[in-house]
């Protein structure tokens, strides 16, 4: 059998950790949020060496005397069982049935009281919570290892060097103990294969598993194009319009997914009947594919390389809250811009270039309609000023 070297697991601070120490806070609920396997559990255990061990109760949602213990819904059992700590943690809190009346119950009968849950479906974390804990809570997004978490460990040149396979392989962080191409493989087919749609067929209601990975893969092959829900249906014989709806809103409710719509300001030679449909992460599209090749060997690298630029720039404007609306622009006779940024009121337009020799022109339409707006085209010169 084929032993795979494995490097030494380094910890990467996380760019949320500063934001996350402000946010734990008496009487609040702080909520993390994020895809499985990006890293939740084991931020969580480096943000507790800071505390001793009795300083705090950490409980696993998915630990039936977890389940045991909340059973009893009243503030006293609540105090029974955090006697004197005065911070909750609860990893996996999805799983833990009325969780928000739960919390509620907490944050409001225990003076001082400080809790962290976190979760990775927000449907069922956001629709739970919601209501019960308006006024209590802050949320926190975690995503994959963002480019500006690997910088303060790498230069320049290594970097550049490890940019195809963060285009094949993502930055799931636990790819980084791997140096084998095909064992990082293996780990990216084992999340999809294991983890990628368990929180949506335990409580979407979903039986129709091999339908959504149909779907998924559909979707993988049109990065960066606009799909049409019409088509999907066809191609999925014996699932309706509604369906598919559903199943892309689910998708993006457990951060696999994230829909971009067409930019406009109601002039009619723009296109923004459909949308846009990206994934968080190029290793999980690749996985959803079975497609591990080398760059050489790929005819979708600009489709790779959009879906890595959008994603860095959502972990990029999110870490540094910024509040942005993201938009692709097309009209009618064919101009387009991948991104638009709409940010307090300026536009921002990009064009996504894979290589650097091909120089992006502002389309006439974008600079006659949006004179005020940025131009800018993004490179393999120039990307990493775009995601750092």
């Amino acid at each position: 059998m084929k032993q795979y070297k494995r490097m030494k697991v380094r910890f990467f601070k996380r760019a949320i950790l500063d934001e996350f120490r402000q946010k734990v806070r008496p009487q609040k609920v702080l909520i993390l949020l994020g895809a499985r396997r990006v890293g939740k559990t084991e931020f969580i255990k480096k943000y507790l060496e800071n505390y001793s061990s009795n300083e705090y109760l950490l409980l696993n949602g998915e630990d039936q005397k977890t389940l045991d213990a909340l059973h009893n819904r009243s503030s006293d059992n609540y105090r029974k069982i955090l006697g004197n700590q005065k911070l909750l943690v609860i990893d996996e809190a999805q799983k833990i049935p009325d969780i928000g009346q739960k919390l509620k119950l907490i944050v409001d009968g225990i003076e001082g009281i400080r809790v962290i849950v976190t979760g990775s479906s927000v449907f069922d974390l956001t629709n739970k919570l919601g209501e019960p804990l308006v006024g209590r809570e802050n949320t926190i997004r975690l995503f994959p290892l963002a480019q500006l978490e690997f910088s303060p460990h790498e230069n320049y040149f290594d970097t550049v060097g490890k940019l195809e396979e963060r285009l094949i392989f993502g930055s799931y962080p636990e790819l980084e103990q791997f140096i084998d191409w095909n064992e990082k493989a293996s780990y990216l087919e084992g999340i999809v294969n294991s983890y990628l749609l368990r929180d949506i067929l335990e409580y979407g209601g979903i039986k129709k598993a091999d339908k959504i990975m149909d779907l998924l893969r559909l979707i993988a092959f049109q990065v960066g194009k606009e799909v049409n829900v019409d088509e999907l249906a066809s191609s999925l014989k014996g699932i309706s319009r509604n369906t598919i709806e559903n199943y892309l809103d689910l998708l993006s409710k457990v951060f696999i997914i994230y829909k971009v719509s067409g930019f406009n300001r109601n002039l009619r030679k723009e296109v923004t009947k459909m949308n846009r449909w990206y994934f968080y992460d190029n290793g999980i599209r690749n996985a959803v594919i079975r497609n591990f090749n080398h760059l050489n060997f790929r005819m979708d690298k600009g489709e790779l390389w959009e879906n890595y630029l959008m994603a860095e720039r959502i972990k990029y404007n999110a870490y540094n809250n910024k509040r942005v609306n993201y938009y692709f622009w097309r009209t009618y006779d064919q101009q387009e811009l991948d991104l638009v940024e709409e940010e307090a009121g300026i536009l921002r337009g990009y064009e996504f270039k894979w290589n650097s020799r091909k120089k992006g022109r502002v389309p006439g339409g974008w600079k006659n309609s949006y004179p005020d707006a940025e131009f800018n085209v993004v490179n393999t010169d120039n990307y990493l000023d775009f995601i750092t």
